[in-house]
C-alpha cells in the first residue's frame, strides 16, 4: 500500500510539474493603459488684480478741434488653455462689449502670442473696433496653453476714438460729457 501512496504522490507532483512547464513566460508580454484626456477650453485676463482699465479724452485748448484719445493701455494679457475636441479641429476666442458708449469706438488689438505657452497657439486678428456682437480676435487655436499671467499668452492694447460715423462704431455727435462710462469686455474661447 505504501508503494501505490508513494506512486500516487510523484504521479501529482509530475503533473504539477507539467501545468508549471506548461504556463511559463515568454520572452514577450503586454498590457494595455487607459489613458483619458479631457477637453479643455479657458480663457483669463491677467494680472486678475488689475484688470479693470481706465481710458479717457483730453479736451482741446483751441476751439474748433475735436477731443483727443489721451493714450493706449497695454497691461493687460489674454491666456488660455485648449485641448480640442475631436470634432472641431480648432478654437477661436470672440470679443464683444456689453454696452456701447456713446461717441466713443473702444478698440482693441492682441499681439502674437509670448512667453511661457506651447501648442497650436492661436493668430490675432488685425485691429478691432468693439461692438455688441462677438467678433473674433484670435483664430486657430488648436491643443495648446499660453502661460499663466501678465508677460504670458496675447498682450491686449485698448484705445479710444471719438467716433466719426464714418467706418466706425460710433458718432461724434452721440458725444455726452460724462464723469464716468463703464463698458464691460467680455471674452469668450469656443469651437469654430
Amino acid at each position: 500500500m505504501k508503494k501505490v501512496t508513494f506512486t500516487l504522490v510523484l504521479s501529482v507532483c509530475a503533473l504539477t510539474a507539467s501545468s508549471k512547464l506548461n504556463a511559463q513566460d515568454t520572452n514577450t508580454d503586454n498590457h494595455t493603459i487607459g489613458i483619458t484626456i479631457p477637453e479643455v477650453a479657458l480663457v483669463d485676463i491677467e494680472p486678475a488684480a488689475n484688470k479693470n482699465i481706465t481710458l479717457g479724452f483730453t479736451a482741446p485748448t483751441e476751439a474748433g478741434l475735436p477731443i483727443v484719445a489721451s493714450g493706449t493701455n497695454n497691461t493687460l494679457w489674454l491666456n488660455y488653455s485648449s485641448i480640442k475636441s475631436v470634432t472641431d479641429a480648432t478654437r477661436n476666442v470672440s470679443v464683444r462689449l456689453n454696452a456701447l458708449v456713446p461717441g466713443i469706438d473702444i478698440r482693441v488689438t492682441a499681439a502674437a502670442a509670448t512667453g511661457a505657452g506651447g501648442g497650436t497657439l492661436g493668430v490675432p486678428s488685425s485691429q478691432l473696433t468693439l461692438s455688441a456682437a462677438d467678433q473674433t480676435l484670435i483664430s486657430g487655436i488648436g491643443s495648446a496653453y499660453t502661460g499663466d499671467g501678465a508677460n504670458n499668452g496675447h498682450n491686449l492694447t485698448y484705445a479710444l476714438a471719438p467716433g466719426s460715423g464714418t467706418g466706425t462704431v460710433a458718432a461724434y455727435a452721440d458725444l455726452e460729457a460724462t464723469t464716468t462710462a463703464v463698458a464691460t469686455v467680455t471674452y469668450t474661447i469656443s469651437d469654430n
